[in-house]
C-alpha cells in the first residue's frame, strides 16, 4: 500500500466526511429553514462577496464563519459588528476568541442576533390583531488546533432560535472548517461543512431542512504586489442553485431558465484584497448567485451582486466597513469594531 503523508490522511478523512455529509443534506433554493445563518455577519464577509472560506485575516468575525480560521494570534479579540439592512431589519454580532495554551487549543464564541423590527399580526382574514417582533438568534461555540505546520481544523456548535409572534423553532447545527495556509508563498485554502443538524422544536407539524452549504475557496496574494485575489465556490452538494418562485413567474410571464454557464457560475464567488499600506486594506466583491437570482428581467440591475469595504488597524483597534448592492439602488451599510483585549500570544 502506498504511503499516505499525515496531510493526506487528514484530507481524505475530512473529504470522506463532506462527501457523506453532502448526500444527507439535499436542500433546494429557498426551501430550508433558518436561512439567515446563511447572511455574512462580518463587514469582511460582505465586502469579499459574502461568502469566503480561505482568507485568514486577523478577524474574529471572520473566524466566526470558519472555526478553522481561529489562530493563537487572535487572543483576546473582541468583535463588534452591526448591519443596517432593508426595511428596518438590524443585526449584530458579538465574536470573541480566546487560546488556552496547555490545551494547544484556540476557541471562539459567538451571537447572531436579527431583529425584523414591529410588523402588523393579522388574522387568517386579514384583520389586524396588534404587532409583533420577529427575531433570529444563533448562539455558537468554536474549537481549533493546528495539525503540522501548515493545517488547521476546527469545529463549531450552533443552538439556533427563530421567534416570528406565535411561532417559534430551535435548532441544532454544527460546522466543521479545514485550512492549509502557507505563510512563505502567501496561499491558503479552505474548506467548510455549514449547518449540519436539525430542529429540536418545529414551527408547525412538519420538519425543515437546515441551510446546509459546502464550500472551499483558495487566496492568493501576489508576491511585492498590493493585490490578492479570492475564488470560493458555494454550495457544491448540488449543481442546479439558482432559485426558481413558480408563484412569481407565473404572475409575472417570466421565465427562469438559466443556462449551464449560469448554473455553473453561479457557485463562484470572486474577491480582490487591494493592500493599500500596511494598516489599510480594500476588498472588493462579485457574488454570481445573487445577482443571477435578484436580477430582474431585462431591466437594469445596476451593481447587484457587487460589494466593497475597506479595514483600518490601529494599535489595538480594527475599524471595518461594508457596502453590499441588492438590485439598482438598493445596498445595505455594515460596520464593525475588532477589539484587542490582551497582547497577542
Amino acid at each position: 500500500m502506498a504511503y499516505l503523508s499525515p496531510e493526506m490522511r487528514l484530507l481524505l478523512i475530512l473529504s470522506f466526511l463532506y462527501a457523506g455529509t453532502a448526500l444527507r443534506a439535499q436542500t433546494v433554493g429557498g426551501s430550508a429553514v433558518y436561512n439567515f445563518l446563511h447572511l455574512p455577519a462580518s463587514p469582511a464577509l460582505s465586502a469579499a462577496g459574502g461568502v469566503n472560506v480561505s482568507y485568514a485575516a486577523p478577524d474574529a468575525g471572520l473566524a466566526a464563519n470558519n472555526p478553522a480560521l481561529l489562530q493563537p494570534s487572535l487572543h483576546g479579540q473582541l468583535g463588534l459588528n452591526f448591519n443596517a439592512f432593508f426595511a428596518g431589519t438590524r443585526a449584530y454580532q458579538l465574536a470573541g476568541v480566546y487560546h488556552h495554551k496547555k490545551w494547544n487549543t484556540t476557541f471562539g464564541s459567538s451571537l447572531f442576533f436579527i431583529d425584523h423590527g414591529s410588523l402588523t399580526q393579522t388574522d387568517a382574514v386579514g384583520y389586524e390583531t396588534g404587532a409583533f417582533r420577529p427575531r433570529d438568534m444563533s448562539f455558537q461555540v468554536s474549537a481549533a488546533r493546528r495539525y503540522l505546520e501548515r493545517w488547521q481544523y476546527g469545529v463549531t456548535a450552533k443552538l439556533i432560535r427563530s421567534s416570528y409572534g406565535t411561532y417559534g423553532s430551535t435548532g441544532l447545527a454544527f460546522d466543521l472548517g479545514l485550512l492549509y495556509k502557507d505563510t512563505a508563498r502567501h496561499f491558503s485554502a479552505g474548506l467548510l461543512a455549514r449547518n449540519m443538524g436539525g430542529q429540536v422544536s418545529r414551527f408547525g407539524s412538519l420538519g425543515e431542512d437546515l441551510p446546509f452549504d459546502l464550500q472551499v475557496g483558495i487566496t492568493q496574494r501576489l508576491a511585492k504586489s498590493p493585490f490578492g485575489f479570492s475564488l470560493t465556490l458555494q454550495q457544491l452538494h448540488r449543481f442546479n442553485i439558482g432559485y426558481n418562485d413558480s408563484t412569481f413567474n407565473n404572475e409575472t410571464g417570466q421565465t427562469n431558465k438559466s443556462s449551464f454557464a449560469t448554473k455553473l457560475f453561479n457557485h463562484f464567488v470572486l474577491g480582490t484584497h487591494i493592500f493599500l499600506s500596511r494598516n489599510l486594506e480594500a476588498t472588493l466583491g462579485y457574488n454570481f448567485l445573487r445577482r443571477s437570482d435578484l436580477n430582474v428581467g431585462g431591466t437594469g440591475n445596476g451593481l447587484n451582486g457587487f460589494s466593497a469595504g475597506f479595514t483600518a488597524r490601529f494599535s489595538r483597534l480594527q475599524v471595518q466597513y461594508a457596502r453590499a448592492y441588492y438590485q439598482r439602488g438598493r445596498a445595505y451599510n455594515q460596520f464593525g469594531l475588532q477589539l484587542s483585549l490582551y497582547r497577542k500570544v
